[in-house]
């Protein structure tokens, strides 16, 4: 007899959903149930404490002195001291409460798995390159190229090594285009992620491919990647064995950019000479100016039919980062979207910065998607911070993202990119868990990876009483 795994899987998640739902209702109830009215109360005392942190936050950021001070000590004690008195008064129901929470995202993602998430780039299969050129910055990263042996390796493998002077004042572009000039078939860059860009426009611009060695401090366009930041000589192994990848490359103007392109307060910040010696320092000395409005360019900022006027930070990016799940804040779901990503911040006061915290959707948080941007100002130039590095950029910029330019080589063995969990969508859930009998279960196979239709489109596909439709 044959099993209808289609089916049981689907029943699976169905019940899965019902589990995450009641898992959830009973994570809330618990604390409540077993404090009663002084649970009530401390629940309304928490939201409250937030409120007031985060209201805290603001204004140790705007004042100076001892206001400053005062708003510190209030934003660190606030929430200490909740967590101390729910500790205390709800001990075991919190630890209960945080299980069945943890229970319920669980189930929640298990429910919905399959219906979205990440989309793998497509692989070719190339030979090796000829005569590949790779650009090595030996200060990126703490001296990486030199600990690695990145350069030996790379010579080893047939690569010719650009290795920048440490002080000397070098033009990247400049470097790769005449490394075009001289035959090179692949270009490549040890380095932060602003070298990254700046021979990867070369080597689209040529349409050749291009090999990025994690040897900056962060290189979030590497894990993005999929490639192994902790061992940045195993990105070579791309010269004899790799695949190649076509993703988007960002523009800020003429800018090039891997990552994002950042605007308004970080990047007047990022301007001051005194930045790189003392962050904190330099941050909390210009923040409450700009914050306020004292400082700094009026941005005005088109996406599409929306516009954000006055914002304090804009943030553009190379495709999308996530902001549904903050275990994956700063990563992207794909490199191939052919879209910009856009996160607007603007915090008008107290009010406003507590409830960027409280509320699900704030009005001062603005995320969209959009082929271009374009940023105003009330002056002939803006500050701007292109992946990591600090510009002026005349104004109006217009950002913009060419789909598929960039041709990347990657190991073919390689960590890979982790898929995301599903975005726990709680109506989705709930309608889920209410469907009932084999008539609303889908007709394909539905493990992890399967490509098929999500339970909504095959709602909407299958009339009543009838087949689907073609």
């Amino acid at each position: 007899m044959s099993v209808d795994w289609s089916r049981r899987g689907y029943h699976a998640q169905r019940w899965a959903a019902r589990g995450a739902l009641l898992a959830a209702a009973l994570a809330v109830a618990t604390p409540l149930v077993y404090g009663g009215l002084r649970g009530l109360a401390l629940l309304v005392l928490g939201v409250v404490g937030l409120a007031l942190s985060a209201a805290a936050v603001w204004w140790t950021l705007t004042l100076r002195g001892p206001l400053r001070w005062a708003a510190a000590v209030v934003a660190v004690c606030v929430p200490a001291g909740l967590l101390a008195l729910f500790a205390v008064t709800l001990f075991w129901a919190l630890l209960v409460s945080l299980a069945l929470w943890g229970l319920a995202v669980w189930s929640g993602r298990y429910a919905l798995r399959g219906t979205g998430g990440h989309t793998p780039v497509r692989e070719r299969r190339l030979p090796p390159p000829r005569k590949p050129v790779l650009i090595m910055n030996p200060r990126s990263g703490g001296g990486k190229v030199g600990r690695f042996q990145l350069r030996e390796k790379a010579e080893r493998l047939g690569a010719r090594v650009v290795l920048l002077e440490p002080g000397a004042q070098q033009d990247v572009t400049e470097l790769a285009r005449q490394a075009v000039a001289d035959g090179a078939d692949l270009l490549g860059a040890a380095g932060g992620d602003g070298t990254q860009a700046l021979v990867a426009a070369v080597a689209a611009e040529h349409d050749i491919p291009f090999l990025v060695i994690s040897a900056g401090t962060r290189n979030h366009f590497a894990l993005d990647l999929g490639l192994d930041r902790g061992d940045p000589a195993a990105c070579l192994d791309a010269l004899t064995d790799g695949v190649e990848l076509r993703v988007d490359l960002g523009f800020a103007g003429d800018q090039p950019f891997v990552n994002n392109a950042s605007f308004g307060a970080y990047a007047a910040i990022v301007q001051s000479p005194a930045y790189r010696d003392d962050k904190i320092g330099t941050s909390l000395e210009m923040l409450p100016d700009l914050l306020t409005g004292q400082q700094g360019p009026r941005l005005v900022v088109h996406v599409g039919d929306t516009t954000l006027t006055a914002p304090q930070a804009v943030l553009v990016s190379n495709n999308p980062y996530r902001t549904g799940d903050p275990f994956g804040l700063g990563r992207r779901e794909r490199l191939d979207s052919g879209t910009l990503g856009v996160l607007g911040v603007k915090v008008e006061g107290a009010i406003s910065a507590a409830a960027l915290l409280l509320n699900p959707e704030p009005a001062g948080l603005t995320v969209l998607t959009a082929p271009e941007v374009v940023i105003e100002a009330d002056r002939d130039a803006i500050e701007a911070g292109v992946d990591g590095e600090a510009m002026i950029l005349p104004a109006p910029v217009h950002c913009r993202i060419a789909p598929g330019a960039l041709r990347v080589r990657v190991p073919r063995k390689r960590p890979g990119v982790a898929p995301a969990p599903p975005r726990l969508d709680w109506r989705r859930l709930r309608k889920l868990a209410a469907t009932v009998g084999r008539t609303a279960a889908p007709t394909h196979l539905h493990w992890p990876g399967h490509k098929q239709r999500s339970l909504e489109d095959h709602r909407e596909t299958t009339p009543p009483g009838g087949s689907p439709r073609s």
